[in-house]
């Protein structure tokens, strides 16, 4: 059998395994493994570096198929070379608990670089991954010791090119020069809808030219055209590169090539049998694979293998020549903080006029960089506002991948989705930080990296109408509820600066999902700890600030962030009238949740059914907390533009309601 008809065996062993896992299945997408065949097998066989016995080799290649709807062609692929994922998971397709989702799940499936599926998501991913790449090869590479090296490879769709994150990902790929991206561009021209002229006529490879990439453009069922021009654009060191590649959607299939009735539904098993004879293949056998396909395809494990044990001694040599690099790098990809970290957490004393929530997470962020050097990140267009920037470190551009400090742009939606590429890298501790309006142009990606458990860090500032005169287009109403509904997102707003440091160290020890911080543009007081209860309260999701001298409370106020200020002051106000008060501190409902229930009974007595809650925010979920005999002072509506103090005593942000609230809700609880 000759190279060239091995290859043909080997790609049409793709095309059938994938029409075989959709039909099976009755549901998914078979066009695109089909039409994609070629340019994966090229791919696969010839220029991914990795190894299936071990898919986290630190140093292997990423591959991520952005257009995760195809994902029977990496489930196939994935079987076909080697790793952990038996033919029967392929089988088992889109059915529940296989390892075989519809659209691709990191850690579920071994292989699975990054969760894929909303388009365009994938995509910038993988300049977060390149951006790791870099920071990590610019921080540890030395002469004669390529320590990290290695290319972020993707397969992306049209779709995912009409979808905005991919522009703000593209854009600033290209300006940073991450030449390690190496992007298949599946230029099949149907979509869902039909044929692309519908509603995509640009010339796309033009728009990449603007964005300073490297482009070329071929046909994509071309094998030898497609191995030289991966060649190319790894040749070209300076500029991520993408390659057109003009394929038939559906290929092989006699009646549904070339259409969009090959794109999201089965073939149809009249169909099917009529494609596996038009392929060569026999028609009555269903997920059959050719000895000499299979032996092609699995001299990836010997070659992974080796690969990384070459790696292994290459590590093994620079250790013995830097073994303080070797140790520190050892420690970044292990995930792991350094010990004695929290040591370089600061204390803030008590001060009535305090900071801004933001103020104090800046100078959190500073204190601990000198000792978490693997800590990077930056704000979209807002680190002055935000607070965000490292002091003493330079900023990561295209002529210093060792920066620390990064510039995303007015970009949220792609910041937010190449930060979580930046975290399944690993190796580095990412985060990003807009304005909190602005977390619904972050919330696509905020989402996956909660479904994906990916460890970024998002911070959000401003996060009230306490912002003031810019007004409701930029005051957060809805936004707590909003991040607050996804599962698997911690949710945290602290009230002081001291609050604010055990945020960041909840975050930071969090390895398991994202964090999002919601901190305040103006001052908060730093409150007097030996007074009020410890801040690292905040780690438990509730404490007791401020408490009475009764068994029981005649009333719990509580509060998160800025509010919690109302309800201290309210305190001594009832205190005065010899009404017994206990103020909660809530900072995070997600944490407290975590706690068992005698902590939770212990802050919260179910016997004390008097409670108010005070939250510059819509009340959706309060109810949880108040029960059914609760008052809430929130936010029935937008913001408006106005000094910050004038807007809390309109909208009655002030003790005055609070006491009045409380008052009510303790005669309402006596008469019950």
């Amino acid at each position: 059998m000759t190279n060239t008809t091995l290859d043909q065996l080997c790609v049409n062993t793709i095309r059938t395994l994938s029409i075989d896992g959709v039909q099976k299945a009755n549901s998914g997408h078979p066009g695109m493994p089909m039409g994609m065949a070629d340019g994966a097998y090229i791919l696969w066989t010839q220029f991914l570096r990795h190894n299936p016995s071990n898919p986290d080799w630190p140093n292997r290649d990423r591959f991520i198929l952005s257009a995760g709807h195809g994902s029977m062609l990496l489930y196939s692929l994935l079987h076909l070379t080697g790793y952990d994922l038996p033919l029967e998971q392929l089988k088992q397709f889109r059915q529940w608990n296989s390892l075989t989702p519809g659209h691709p799940e990191h850690g579920l499936t071994p292989g699975v670089e990054t969760t894929t599926g909303p388009l365009g998501q994938g995509f910038a991913n993988g300049v977060g991954m390149a951006i790791a790449e870099a920071f990590l090869a610019a921080t540890f590479n030395r002469p004669g010791y390529e320590i990290v090296n290695h290319y972020t490879y993707a397969i992306v769709s049209d779709g995912e090119l009409m979808e905005g994150v991919t522009h703000e990902a593209a854009s600033l790929a290209g300006h940073m020069k991450l030449g390690k991206i190496i992007y298949l561009y599946d230029d099949n021209h149907i979509s869902i809808d039909g044929s692309t002229e519908l509603s995509f006529t640009e010339d796309r490879m033009k728009r990449f030219d603007a964005y300073h990439w490297h482009t070329q453009e071929i046909d994509g069922h071309d094998r030898e055209a497609l191995a030289t021009t991966i060649k190319t654009a790894q040749s070209v060191t300076d500029k991520p590169s993408i390659i057109a590649c003009r394929t038939i959607i559906g290929y092989g299939s006699p009646n549904k090539a070339g259409t969009a009735h090959v794109h999201g539904s089965p073939l149809g098993s009249a169909e099917v049998r009529l494609t596996k004879q038009a392929l060569g293949f026999d028609p009555d056998k269903d997920f059959f694979i050719p000895d000499e396909a299979l032996t092609k395809f699995r001299q990836a494990m010997t070659e992974g293998s080796q690969r990384e044990q070459e790696w292994k001694s290459l590590l093994e040599s620079y250790t013995k020549e830097y073994p303080t690099e070797a140790a520190r790098l050892r420690q970044f990809l292990s995930g792991e903080l350094p010990k004695g970290w929290e040591k370089s957490l600061p204390v803030f004393p008590t001060d009535a006029k305090g900071m801004g929530s933001r103020i104090a997470s800046g100078k959190t962020l500073n204190a601990i960089a000198p000792v978490l050097t693997n800590l990077i990140g930056g704000s979209a267009d807002l680190a002055p506002s935000n607070n965000t920037y490292l002091d003493g470190y330079p900023v990561f551009a295209n002529d210093t991948f060792a920066g620390r400090n990064f510039h995303f742009g007015v970009r949220e939606h792609g910041m937010s989705s190449i930060l979580n590429g930046m975290a399944l890298h690993g190796g580095v501790i990412p985060y990003g930080a807009t304005f909190f309006t602005f977390a619904d142009y972050s919330r696509p990606a905020i989402r996956l990296a909660a479904l994906s458990h990916i460890p970024t860090i998002f911070v959000f500032t401003h996060d009230s109408i306490g912002l003031g005169e810019d007004g409701p287009t930029h005051q957060p109403v809805e936004h707590l509820a909003s991040l607050r509904a996804i599962p698997g997102l911690t949710v945290i707003r602290p009230a002081d600066a001291n609050e604010t440091v055990q945020a960041w160290k909840v975050a930071l020890e969090r390895r398991d999902g994202p964090v999002a911080l919601i901190l305040s543009r103006q001052n908060l007081p730093t409150y007097n700890r030996e007074e009020m209860g410890p801040a690292f309260g905040v780690a438990k999701g509730a404490y007791v600030l401020l408490d009475t001298d009764k068994v029981y409370p005649d009333v719990i106020l509580i509060a998160t962030g800025s509010e919690v200020q109302l309800a201290v002051e309210a305190h001594a106000k009832l205190t005065e009238q010899g009404i017994a008060v206990r103020v909660v501190s809530m900072p995070s409902w997600e944490l407290f949740k975590m706690q068992n229930e005698i902590y939770r009974d212990m802050v919260l007595p179910p016997s004390v059914t008097a409670r108010v809650a005070i939250e510059a925010a819509v009340s959706m979920g309060w109810g949880q907390w108040l029960g059914a005999h609760g008052s809430f002072i929130g936010m029935e509506r937008f913001g408006a533009s106005a000094p910050y103090q004038t807007i809390y005593e309109q909208l009655g942000f002030t003790v005055e309601n609070v006491v009045l609230r409380a008052l009510a809700v303790i005669d309402k609880s006596k008469k019950r």
